[in-house]
């Protein structure tokens, strides 16, 4: 059976990004088979430094490029305070720290005949 290609992208702690995908193998016959590609920072050599480590040493540096300024910071808040100020409990979904979400996340792909793909 052929697999579905699939993107992963992986913010941490192990940044990078893999696609999986079919490909005719090579030769007279049609054969398919699965390929990866893989990109993962920590092949670039040493550890790459935690997330506070990064902005302090940015901050140090005076290079702004993490940080947001004041304006957008207000702008953002504008944005987000009518949701919070909702006070309905189905405007923002809490879940546990270290889980895949809330479990409306799931009922809303299942909506439409779909679901999460689950990776190790």
């Amino acid at each position: 059976m052929i697999q579905p290609n699939v993107l992963v992208i992986r913010i941490q702690p192990n940044e990078g990004i893999r696609l999986s995908f079919s490909a005719k193998i090579p030769g007279r016959e049609c054969r398919i088979g699965a390929a990866q590609l893989d990109f993962r920072y920590a092949d670039f050599g040493p550890p790459m430094p935690e997330a506070y480590e990064r902005i302090l040493l940015d901050c140090l540096r005076g290079v702004p490029t993490l940080f947001w300024r004041g304006d957008c910071v207000e702008a953002a808040w504008r944005a987000i305070t009518p949701l919070l100020d909702v006070g309905d409990e189905e405007a923002v979904f809490n879940y546990a720290r270290g889980s895949w979400g809330p479990a409306q996340a799931d009922q809303l792909l299942q909506r439409d005949g779909k679901s999460w793909l689950l990776l190790s």
